[in-house]
């Protein structure tokens, strides 16, 4: 780190790092400033001068702060600090002024704005504007740009900021907006008015300071100060991004993005932020038996007494779904293998290892990306199985970090070197000697599901462990499903897998996995809580809560257990997935030994203690996999459809036609490339 550097602020003496920006420089005093266009996260552009701050002894005006170095203050007069002021006559003058000129053309619609109620310019006009206007001449007026289903446009009250420019193509990826014209002609636009071809662009509506791009879903729906707002967790990949869920009555209204530098930065995917619309449709909201081929809704008492006739004295057999809480897989586990009977996570055939954590989750973090020198993806397209884990690998490829690719040819948004298709080249990269030069960079060895669902998919994890004990790398391994390291934690896990789990089972207890064919014969109770491929293949259905409707913990991809707090009621009869199991569970006499949330959490804990260090990543010893034989295979991506990945999802019409427009893009390019 560079040596301090003392300046003096408002007349205080701080000591800063003389790369930081003076606006940095305040924040680290504790004194806000004002700001339009700067982001934290995003390139400097410096065109908002919101920012404006006097240096003493400079030049007679104020100066940007946030493009402006510490290091390239003066001192002053006999050696003294260097002087910074943000509340001299002159700075405040200035803002005035600033904002004087940012409401000249924006229109006074605050009481229909979206944006009313959590607006920078409207706080930051009360704060630093006057009371008055002295403009008179007509306002100009923009067209609006149609950017897709999700973002609405009001471009009359853009300010030019360019922060949705900036993020579009820095960490996005794309370089479909831009700003064109010069002075009054300037405006905000997507060329030639495409539509965005991005699965994180929702974020933009975060970003915009002003009532410009606004979410076209929740557009009209709820003022913020009419929303409860619950912090939870994401379940829409394995990620485990911090989300906010605001509810209005038991609604859903939206879902925002809450900070977290180790998980998910400020950003979440577009499948994260629009699916509420999916918790509202093809809900199971009472029980269903079926009888003579059709289902016919049930009570409780009947559903759990069916379920109990047909479990008891049979072979059974537990599924755990993608979106479980790790509560429920628990207890399903301890249930089923009480009586004598298999669980199985794993319903894709990953050959993840069982007991061995650096095999199944790997050893590395989330943020050891941001300082990786090479990153060598196997088996994987990042963008598609999770787009804020890509946004920040793009990050790194920016800051010089290199990427190397086995597997299918996909557009990531950054370049990287393709190494080959099949494990033919995995196999030629373990083998290879790396040089003590790379072996002292820091390195990473992230691999995707894909690589290891076929028949061989251990003996490729054991290859890429030592391509990662070769290289001197730490390894990630990437999941799709937000339950999964969870279920593998508490052991939910049958050698042999899936099939082994399933096999001369008579009945299977299915809890929320949409994502398996069951054959025909045994007969099926399906526990969830939509309306999906495990209900209609159910013989009975019991309806469970989602995951904004009940407490649950996710242990994410890079083994970090975090807490999702419920926001909103289940519809209907729907209980929480726990409480149905633990009902079930007297029923069968095999009674769970907890009644509560609390209780079952203490079982968990003395069963598998690293679950107690909620948002703390366990670290994992190194066991590598005997390196055996590799098939011939190509490696196949897992995700097909980023849109319908799971039963919220394809419940959504948002979704639906998000799905379509991607496929329509696909075969234009397809046919482009012919």
């Amino acid at each position: 780190m560079a040596d301090l550097r003392t300046i003096k602020i408002d007349g205080n003496e701080i000591d800063v790092d003389p790369n930081l920006t003076l606006i940095q420089a305040c924040e680290q005093a504790g004194i806000e400033i004002p700001r339009f266009c700067y982001h934290e996260r995003l390139s400097i552009a410096g065109n908002c001068r919101m920012c404006l701050v006097e240096v003493v002894g400079g030049p007679p005006k104020p100066a940007a702060s946030c493009a402006m170095q510490v290091k390239d203050l003066r001192p002053g007069p006999e050696g003294a600090p260097p002087e910074v002021r943000t509340n001299s006559p002159m700075v405040k003058k200035a803002r005035e002024g600033v904002m004087e000129f940012l409401l000249i053309n924006h229109p006074l619609d605050c009481p229909i704005c979206d944006q009313g109620g959590e607006c920078d310019l409207q706080d930051q006009a009360m704060a630093y504007g006057v009371d008055f206007s002295r403009y008179r001449e007509p306002k100009r007026a923009s067209d609006e740009l149609n950017l897709g289903p999700l973002v609405e446009t009001h471009m009359t009250r853009c300010i030019s900021c360019t922060r949705c420019v900036r993020f579009t193509t820095e960490v996005a990826g794309i370089s479909q907006m831009g700003q064109t014209g010069r002075g009054e002609d300037s405006e905000i636009t997507s060329y030639l008015n495409e539509t965005l071809a991005s699965n994180l662009q929702g974020n933009i509506i975060d970003l915009c300071p002003v009532g410009a791009l606004v979410s076209k879903p929740y557009a009209f729906t709820a003022r913020p100060w009419e929303l409860t707002k619950t912090e939870t967790i994401d379940v829409m990949d394995a990620l485990g991004s911090n989300i906010r869920v605001d509810t209005k009555g038991r609604e859903v209204m939206r879902i925002m993005p809450r900070n977290h530098d180790g998980v998910n930065e400020e950003w979440i995917s577009d499948k994260t932020r629009f699916v509420w619309d999916g918790l509202r449709r093809q809900r199971l909201d009472k029980p269903y038996i079926r009888e003579n081929g059709k289902l016919r809704p049930a009570t409780w008492p009947e559903a759990l007494t069916a379920a109990t006739r047909a479990m008891t004295g049979k072979k059974v057999a537990g599924l755990i779904g993608d979106l479980a809480p790790v509560e429920a897989a628990f207890s399903l586990k301890t249930l089923i293998e009480g009586m004598d009977g298999k669980v199985e996570c794993r319903t894709d055939n990953a050959r993840l290892p069982i007991g061995n954590r650096s095999a199944y989750v790997g050893t590395a973090t989330i943020e050891d990306i941001d300082n990786a020198a090479m990153i060598q993806l196997i088996g994987t397209n990042p963008r598609e199985e999770a787009p804020v884990l890509n946004a920040r690998i793009r990050s790194a490829w920016i800051n010089g970090a290199q990427i190397g690719l086995v597997g299918e040819v996909v557009d990531l948004t950054y370049d990287y070197a393709h190494v080959g298709t099949d494990r033919a080249a995995l196999e030629g990269l373990s083998d290879r000697k790396i040089s003590d030069e790379t072996r002292e960079a820091p390195s990473l060895v992230i691999v995707g599901q894909g690589a290891i669902r076929e028949a061989d998919g251990e003996a490729v994890l054991a290859h890429a462990m030592k391509l990662a004990e070769n290289s001197n790398s730490k390894l990630l391994i990437l999941h799709s499903a937000a339950s999964r390291v969870g279920a593998m934690d508490v052991g939910a896990v049958t050698d042999g897998g899936l099939t082994a789990a399933i096999d001369g089972a008579e009945v299977i207890y299915n809890l929320g996995a949409d994502e398996v064919e069951i054959d025909a014969g045994a007969f099926v109770i399906y526990q969830g809580s939509h309306g999906d491929r495990g209900a209609h293949r159910a013989d009975i259905i019991l309806p469970a809560a989602c995951y904004t409707e009940e407490n649950g913990l996710f242990v994410n991809t890079e083994g970090r257990p975090q807490l999702a707090m419920r926001a909103n009621f289940a519809p209907g009869e729907a209980k929480e997935n726990w409480a149905i199991l633990r009902a079930l569970s007297a029923e069968l006499g095999q009674q769970l030994p907890w009644d509560s949330l609390a209780q079952l959490r203490t079982a968990l804990v003395q069963a598998v203690p690293h679950l107690a260090k909620v948002d703390q990543v366990p670290e994992n010893a190194w066991q590598p996999l005997v390196a055996a034989d590799l098939g011939k295979a190509d490696f196949v991506n897992p995700i097909k459809d980023f849109y319908l990945t799971n039963p919220i999802a394809r419940s959504s019409p948002l979704m639906a036609e998000l799905s379509r427009m991607a496929l329509a893009r696909r075969s234009v390019s397809a046919v482009a490339a012919e």
